[in-house]
């Protein structure tokens, strides 16, 4: 007994030495071989993998806020109030904590560019010296500006503040426990901590350089972290095993940088135009959990259900016609329809209905139920939705109504239109129009004696496919080399008709619509004739139009001489 025993101790011994031998054998074999310079020819294979491996894996997302759409709910808001555009700068916003390294003064230049989209309300005045950094934007702008080749505007509005504190660790808590004995220990620890981020923003008068009274904001934000993790250890013999495993997240200072400057823009345009912005603030969309919420739904759903969902909402916001069967991910007529909402959303373009396109699509059928959390409204998790092709029985009627297709045009002149005078005789008018979702557009002029000329495709604005939430400018002011110029002609009425189509109606117009643009018509037509065209070529529920009239007088020079 006692020999059967030691023989296996002995067995695993030689085993062990000659593991060791040979261990030994590789390494001198290593050492001699490092005299010899490695051949990169033979490597050549395996770095041609890396122009291809150091691409990322993963698509490129619009950068977000909790505030997002109440950026662009702002803009709609200022559009309707007509405010004249308005010049606006801003000076670095510092971080005396050094806890943040965030580009604060680039967030508020695009919250301001979100905001103008369709109103058109600020534009940025960006000039900046640095003397430490002398770039090639800086250097040929003071030489423009030394030799009077170069015009720099003034701007009323200036936007001044600073990261005013960051907290960190205001709370935290740690917990950790373990048990050791002679074969196993084990291990857990777990750790919260929360910091608290603090921005202070203000709204001067440039021309004074003072701060007006009460435009202020002043908000914090408060981002975490926490951690688990657990530890096993054990031994057999003379050898020991260990095994650890543990999860953590961080919330990020940038995101949350972001979230607070979005807020504080909306607050300060908002006071600074007198608009009710707290509406724009009371979005269900800014629920903190709404991003987490909808993501949990997307996961939940799979890929069939998200396909469902997404073009289900595409038909019902009028990208896919009503009778739309359902199609495959990768229909050209889905992947159109998906790449112009995608635009319209002012989210990445890829034409796949992935998580951003899902969240834009659906976000609008969420809301807040009376204890306060997110709910459907009309969908299920599976794709079940209320539509032509649905065999499911939710009412219809619970989803909002889709955004009908229209065009807004406006008159850009600082004047409100509310209250506008008729224009005198050679006045530059200036206009512009918003379409509801991406649509080809056309626009047509008739002077006050009807003689009729197509000012929208022309020869620098050849494209007619405009994107939803952004202005198209009559004519391109903030162009170089705008295509023409408007000014208010003979005594009367002027106009200019906007046609908005759902496909690109140039083919299918006769011969006499398609003349050169900035030219007379001939035959001479109507703006009504003009429609009707449009609509007998494409038919009536796939055209929308508006006019935009106004009133030409003559100069008050003339009239006075007139008079006497």
């Amino acid at each position: 007994m006692k020999t059967q025993t030691v023989m296996p101790v002995q067995g695993a011994r030689q085993a062990l030495r000659r593991c060791a031998l040979i261990a030994m054998a590789v390494a001198l074999a290593t050492l001699a071989g490092c005299a010899v310079p490695l051949d990169a020819r033979r490597d050549a294979e395996y770095q041609s993998r890396a122009s291809v491996m150091d691409r990322p894996v993963v698509r490129p997302v619009r950068s977000i806020s909790s505030f997002s759409e109440s950026l662009l709910c702002m803009d709609h808001m200022l559009r309707a109030a007509e405010l004249p555009t308005t010049l606006i700068a801003s000076k670095q916003l510092p971080d005396y904590s050094g806890k943040v390294p965030a580009a604060t003064k680039e967030m508020i230049i695009t919250s301001l560019s979100q905001m103008s989209r369709l109103s058109n309300a600020f534009r940025y005045v960006d000039y900046e010296v640095d003397i430490a950094r002398q770039d090639t934007v800086q250097n040929l702008t003071t030489i423009l500006l030394n030799n009077n080749q170069m015009q720099l505007q003034r701007p009323a509005l200036y936007v001044s503040g600073a990261v005013a504190f960051v907290d960190q660790g205001v709370i935290s808590n740690n917990l950790g426990l373990g048990t050791a004995a002679s074969r196993l220990d084990t291990g857990y620890s777990r750790s919260r901590n929360a910091t608290i981020i603090a921005l202070e923003m203000h709204l001067g008068d440039f021309r004074t350089r003072t701060l007006i009274p009460g435009m202020d904001s002043a908000n914090e934000v408060i981002v975490g972290g926490a951690g688990e993790g657990l530890d096993l250890a054990g031994r057999i013999g003379s050898y020991g095993v260990k095994f650890n495993v543990g999860r953590d997240y961080a919330l990020g200072t940038g995101g949350a940088l972001r979230t607070l400057v979005d807020l504080a823009m909306i607050e300060l345009v908002g006071k600074w135009a007198r608009v009710p912005y707290w509406q724009c603030l009371m979005l269900d969309q800014t629920n903190p959990n709404f991003q987490r919420q909808m993501q949990d739904w997307f996961e939940a759903s799979g890929a069939q259900g998200q396909l469902r969902l997404v073009q289900s909402s595409l038909v019902h916001q009028g990208y896919l016609p009503p009778e739309t069967q359902p199609l495959p991910i990768n229909h050209p007529q889905l992947r159109d329809a998906l790449s112009r909402f995608q635009a319209d959303a002012g989210i990445v373009v890829t034409g796949v209905p992935d998580f951003p396109t899902y969240e834009r699509a659906l976000r609008n059928f969420v809301a807040l139920n009376e204890d306060g959390s997110l709910q459907r409204i009309g969908w299920t998790s599976t794709g079940a939705i209320t539509t032509a092709h649905s065999d499911t029985a939710t009412p219809l009627a619970n989803w909002p109504a889709p955004r009908p297709w229209m065009i807004d045009m406006q008159i850009e002149n600082p004047q409100p239109a509310t209250e506008r005078a008729p224009f005198q005789q050679g006045e530059q008018v200036f206009l512009s129009a918003t379409v509801s979702r991406a649509s080809h557009l056309y626009c047509f002029f008739a002077d006050a004696k009807g003689v009729v000329m197509r000012l929208l495709p022309n020869g620098m604005q050849t494209q007619t496919l405009v994107s939803a939430n952004q202005a198209v400018r009559i004519p391109d002011w903030m162009s170089p080399n705008p295509g023409f110029i408007l000014d208010a002609g003979n005594p009367g009425v002027e106009s200019v008709m906007c046609v908005a189509t759902a496909e690109d109606a140039r083919p299918k117009l006769g011969g006499d619509l398609q003349e050169p643009a900035l030219a007379p018509l001939k035959p001479s037509r109507t703006l009504d004739e003009i429609r009707q065209r449009f609509v007998a070529a494409l038919g009536a529920d796939r055209v929308v139009s508006q006019i935009m009239q106004w009133t030409v007088v003559p100069r008050r020079s003339q009239a006075t001489s007139a008079a006497r």
